[in-house]
């Protein structure tokens, strides 16, 4: 298996089968270079736009929903996962993306390039987040460095990293109080939910009070944490108490065969389906079957994000 085979496959369905692929990195074609609407009547209309976002170095496909479900646009070279300036709902007219073997980019809604952020050569990453502050956290999937949570303070600079317990990190995401919640693969097990408070640098893990099968999206949702079960098709909602994490209910998304990346907008959750080839919306927090199947370009959906103009 190559290097960007591997590691979508590590991200998308099992992460511990490729462990044959340390120390690499995936190649995309080049850096992020910008995007093109196709249909600017439709983005013309649209308050919101919606991304999914395909294997690493191949593009994300936009979408206005809930105007509409039909792709109105593509942004070339990014893929895997993005985030945004809020911690729930649709952010503030900017995205961001991973956009290269070493970076993240930044976009302006719908399509255009703002800048782009790099980390150390050899690592790749894989999440991010950001908090009330404007700090932009990105987690490590690959390289001498992988596992690391790097911090951008402002969404600017080199970035400060931070080693944590994992092997590999997967997914992350801030709380109201501005502490940072990541998950990933552990050496004692598939999963492991971890967390940075704020102000400190020192990771402490976090024990749930259910199962998690294998690693998924950490979102706040505007009342608990939340952590998607990739391989169950759930989202947990839980409250934290120092290290632990009490269960408070369960989204089940009827249908999906594997939400990489969910983002939890207004009412609705957006998942990027890389078991069914799709983007799918649910109501949020009731779940059940789609509301909506987005109609569209895709190539193994490994993210996804909302945001208004």
């Amino acid at each position: 298996m190559n290097a960007t085979g591997c590691i979508k496959y590590a991200v998308a369905v099992a992460i511990a089968a490729c462990s044959a692929c340390a120390g690499s990195s995936y190649a995309p074609s080049s850096v992020a270079s910008g995007g093109a609407v196709t249909d600017p009547a439709a983005a013309a209309q649209s308050k919101y736009f919606d991304y999914i976002d395909n294997d690493y170095g191949t593009y994300a496909s936009i979408f206005n929903y809930p105007t509409g479900d039909k792709q109105i646009g593509t942004i070339k070279n990014v893929g895997g996962q993005a985030c945004t300036n809020v911690l729930y709902g649709y952010g503030k007219k900017i995205i961001w993306i991973v956009a290269g073997p070493k970076q993240i980019s930044e976009y302006q809604v719908p399509s255009n390039l703002l800048k782009t952020l790099s980390v150390s050569t050899g690592n790749s990453p894989s999440s991010c987040a950001m908090n009330a502050s404007g700090d932009l956290a990105v987690g490590l999937l690959e390289g001498p460095l992988k596992g690391s949570i790097v911090i951008f303070k402002g969404a600017k600079g080199s970035g400060t990293y931070i080693k944590t317990p994992l092997l590999q990190e997967i997914f992350d995401g801030y709380d109201d109080k501005g502490n940072l919640f990541f998950d990933g693969l552990a050496s004692k097990g598939p999963f492991q939910l971890d967390e940075i408070p704020k102000g400190s640098t020192t990771v402490q893990t976090i024990v749930t009070s259910n199962t998690i099968a294998f690693p998924g999206s950490v979102q706040w949702d505007g009342t608990y944490l939340t952590v998607e079960d990739q391989r169950a098709s759930k989202i947990y909602r839980y409250s934290i108490n120092g290290t632990k994490a009490t269960l408070k209910g369960t989204i089940t998304l009827k249908g999906a065969g594997n939400c990489t990346q969910t983002w939890i907008a207004t009412g609705i959750v957006f998942c990027a389906d890389s078991g069914n080839d799709d983007g799918e919306v649910f109501k949020y927090p009731q779940g059940g079957s789609p509301v909506a199947i987005l109609s569209g370009n895709f190539d193994t959906p490994l993210g996804t994000v909302a945001a208004e103009k």
